[in-house]
C-alpha cells in the first residue's frame, strides 16, 4: 500500500489542507478537527481502498483505516503542520459543540499521542510479570529494575507528557504546560512532603501530595494555564513576550497549582474514582453487565474517553474495574469475527476480513477493524456482542477484577488483570459465547417467511422452492460477468454498498434493469441509481474510480426524475478510450436497497447480454 498516496488523497477528501485545524491518531484511526465537517467527501472515503469507515464523534472527524495508520499519519504530516496554528478546543471556525462534546475532544485529543507509549508500557510490564512469574528473572536484579524503569517512566511522569499534550490541544505553549507539570514532581518540591502540614506559599498554607501518575490536577491546571496564556499575551508587549510571559506564567500557575488545582483536581479524582467503585460495588454484576454489554458502542460514539481518566487514577491507587469489565466487549467482538469466519466457508473475501481480524484483536487488542468491518456490517450480530460482552462483564464485575497498567486488551495482556484466572474465565465465556451464537444464529439476517440464509457466494438462476416473492433484475449491459470479490474496489469487493455483480463491458452502453425511475445521475455520467416499481434501489457504477474523467466519454440520455422501462438506454459511453485513459472498464451492478429483506442470487452465465436476466432476488 502507497501510504504517501493514501495520505495524500485523506487530506484532499477531508476539504485540503485549509479545512483542516489540528490532526492527531491513535491505534487506528486518523483524528481530524476540521473547519467545516460539511466539505468532507465522506462517502468517497468510505469507499477509498484501505480505509473501513468514517466516524464523526465528540467533535471529530475520524478516518477509521487499521493497523497501519501511523505510516499513514507520518506521510501526510511531512511537510505540513495541522498542530501550531490549530484552534483550541471548541474554537474552530464557527462550529458549534456542546460542554460535553468539548471536553470528551479535549480528552480524546491529550491522551491520543500518549496511547501508543502507554499501551507499549503496560505491556512491558505484562512481560515483566511473566518473567518473575517463571522464575526467569528477579524482582531485585538490574536488569528487571532498569526494564521496570521503562514499563513505569510514562505513568511516573504522567503530569509533565500530559501537559505536553494537553498545552498543544489547548493551544497553549506546551513545553510551559510540560514545565508546570513537572514542577509538582521536581525534588525540591516533593522534599517538602517531609515537613508534613507545616509547608505554606507566602504565609497561605500548602497541602502537599503525591502527583506521580496523576490524571485531574494537571487538567485543571493546564486549562486555567491556557486561559493565564491568551491573558498575557494581550497585555505583555510583543517584544518582551518571548520570556516574560512564560516567566510570569511558572510565577502563577506552579503556587496555583500546588495550593489549589493540585488538591481540588486529586480531590476530584478521588471523588470520581470513589463514586465508581462504590457504584461497582452496589452491583458488580449490573455494572459488568452494562460496561461489558455496551462499551463496543460507546467506543464507537467517543464516550468511552471519559473513562480514560478514571482508569489512569484507578490504576494508580492500585488497579482500575472499569477497563477489566470492558475487556470482555473486546473478546466478544473477536468471538464475533472468528465465528464469522468459521461460517463464511464460501466467501473467500469476508473469511479472510474475519480471520485477519480475529488475529489482530487476540493479539494486538486492535478491534476497530471487527467493529466496523463486521459488527456494524452485520447488524445481526449486535445482540450477540451484548449478550457475550455482558456475560464476560458481569463475571469480572461480580469478582472484583482489576487492571493494574494500561495495556490494549489482548491476550499478552492477561497477567496484568488480578484475579488471573476469574479474569481468563470471564474472556473465555465472552469469546466462546460469541463464537458459538455467531455459528448457530448467522451474521445476516433470515429471509421473510423463515427460509434460512444462502451464502452470499451461492450462484443460481433459480431461487429456493418455497412460497416467496421474486424480483427479476436484467442485465444493464453486455459483456462478462465478474463477482463482487474479484473489484478492485474494496466499497464493492466486501460488499459495503450491497450485494450484486459486475461486468465487463463488450459494448459502451447502459439499459435500464427494470421498470422505475431514475432517482440519482451523477453529473460526471460515470454512475446512475433507479428505483424499480417495487422499491429496489440499483447502482450502476460505470468503471473504477472513473469519476475521476470529470464527465469525459460518458453521455447521459436520461435525468433525474425519468421514468424508465426496462431496456430503456441510459447511458453511453466511449469503452476504448475509457481503457486508454488507463481505467478498469468493470461495471457492478448493485442491488443498494429494498423495501425488504432478500437474498440476492446471481446468474451463473460467464457472459450476458442487455436485457438477459442478471439478478433474482427473494423476498
Amino acid at each position: 500500500m502507497d501510504h504517501k498516496k493514501m495520505g495524500d488523497d485523506i487530506v484532499r477528501l477531508v476539504g485540503g489542507e485549509e479545512n483542516i485545524n489540528g490532526l492527531v491518531h491513535c491505534a487506528t484511526r486518523l483524528r481530524f478537527d476540521l473547519k467545516d465537517s460539511r466539505k468532507a467527501e465522506r462517502e468517497t472515503l468510505e469507499k477509498h481502498e484501505g480505509i473501513i469507515t468514517v466516524v464523526e464523534s465528540g467533535g471529530q472527524f475520524q478516518v477509521v483505516i487499521g493497523s497501519h495508520v501511523a505510516y499513514v499519519y507520518t506521510e501526510i504530516m511531512k511537510n505540513r503542520d495541522f498542530g501550531s496554528d490549530s484552534p483550541a478546543a471548541g474554537e474552530s471556525s464557527g462550529k458549534k459543540r456542546s460542554v460535553i462534546s468539548t471536553i470528551f475532544e479535549v480528552i480524546s485529543g491529550s491522551f491520543s499521542p500518549l496511547i501508543p507509549a502507554m499501551a507499549g508500557s503496560g505491556m512491558l510490564k505484562a512481560l515483566l510479570t511473566v518473567l518473575t512469574l517463571l522464575g526467569w528473572m528477579s524482582a531485585t536484579s538490574d536488569t528487571y529494575l532498569i526494564l521496570s524503569a521503562a514499563g513505569n517512566a510514562v505513568f511516573y511522569f504522567l503530569p509533565i507528557l500530559l501537559g505536553i499534550t494537553l498545552g498543544i490541544k489547548l493551544k497553549a505553549n506546551p513545553y510551559v504546560a510540560g514545565v508546570i507539570g513537572a514542577a509538582l514532581m521536581e525534588p525540591n518540591f516533593t522534599g517538602l512532603m517531609d515537613k508534613g502540614s507545616d509547608v505554606s506559599f507566602l504565609g497561605i498554607p500548602v497541602v502537599m501530595m503525591n502527583y506521580s501518575a496523576s490524571v485531574f490536577p494537571v487538567f485543571i491546571s493546564i486549562s486555567i494555564y491556557a486561559l493565564v496564556d491568551k491573558f498575557l499575551k494581550k497585555i505583555i508587549l510583543k517584544d518582551l513576550q518571548l520570556f516574560l510571559v512564560p516567566m510570569l506564567a511558572l510565577m502563577i500557575m506552579v503556587p496555583l497549582s500546588a495550593m489549589a488545582f493540585g488538591p481540588f483536581g486529586t480531590g476530584v479524582g478521588d471523588w470520581i474514582s470513589s463514586g465508581v467503585t462504590w457504584l461497582i460495588g452496589v452491583s458488580g454484576i449490573l455494572s459488568g453487565i452494562v460496561l461489558g454489554g455496551f462499551m463496543t458502542f460507546m467506543v464507537v460514539f467517543g464516550l468511552h474517553w471519559g473513562f480514560t481518566p478514571i482508569t489512569i487514577q484507578n490504576i494508580g491507587v492500585g488497579g482500575d474495574p472499569i477497563e477489566a469489565m470492558a475487556a470482555a466487549a473486546v473478546f466478544a467482538q473477536i468471538g464475533v469475527a472468528f465465528g464469522i469466519f468459521l461460517k463464511a466457508k464460501k466467501d473467500k473475501t469476508l473469511r479472510t476480513l474475519a480471520g485477519s481480524t480475529s488475529i489482530t484483536g487476540l493479539l494486538a487488542g486492535v478491534t476497530e477493524p471487527i467493529v466496523y468491518g463486521l459488527v456494524l456490517r452485520f447488524k445481526r450480530v449486535i445482540p450477540i456482542v451484548i449478550i457475550a460482552g455482558a456475560i464476560g462483564g458481569a463475571i469480572n464485575g461480580h469478582f472484583g477484577v482489576k487492571m493494574t497498567a494500561y495495556v490494549f486488551h489482548n491476550i499478552f495482556a492477561i497477567p496484568v488483570y488480578t484475579p488471573t484466572l476469574i479474569y481468563v474465565i470471564a474472556i473465555a465465556c465472552s469469546f466462546t459465547v460469541a463464537t458459538v451464537l455467531t455459528l448457530f444464529l448467522g451474521y445476516e439476517s433470515k429471509v421473510k417467511g423463515g427460509t434460512p440464509e444462502m451464502d452470499e457466494s451461492v450462484k443460481t438462476e433459480e431461487p429456493v422452492a418455497v412460497d416467496i416473492k421474486k424480483e427479476t433484475i436484467y442485465s444493464p449491459i453486455t459483456g462478462k460477468t465478474i463477482p463482487l470479490s474479484q473489484v478492485n474496489d474494496s466499497a464493492f469487493s466486501t460488499e459495503a454498498m450491497g450485494k450484486g455483480l459486475a461486468i465487463e463491458p463488450s459494448v459502451g452502453e447502459v439499459v435500464a434493469p427494470i421498470d422505475g425511475v431514475v432517482t440519482s445521475l451523477f453529473p460526471t455520467g460515470h454512475a446512475i441509481g433507479l428505483t424499480s416499481n417495487a422499491g429496489t434501489e440499483i447502482l450502476i457504477h460505470i468503471g473504477i474510480n472513473t469519476v475521476a474523467l470529470k464527465g469525459k466519454h460518458f453521455n447521459p440520455v436520461v435525468k433525474e426524475g425519468d421514468s424508465v422501462k426496462q431496456g430503456d438506454l441510459l447511458i453511453q459511453f466511449e469503452r476504448e478510450q475509457i481503457i486508454e485513459a488507463g481505467y478498469e472498464i468493470v461495471t457492478p451492478v448493485i442491488v443498494t436497497l429494498t423495501k425488504n429483506k432478500v437474498d440476492v442470487f446471481e446468474t451463473n452465465q460467464e457472459q450476458v447480454q442487455k436485457n438477459e436476466v442478471l439478478l433474482t432476488l427473494v423476498v
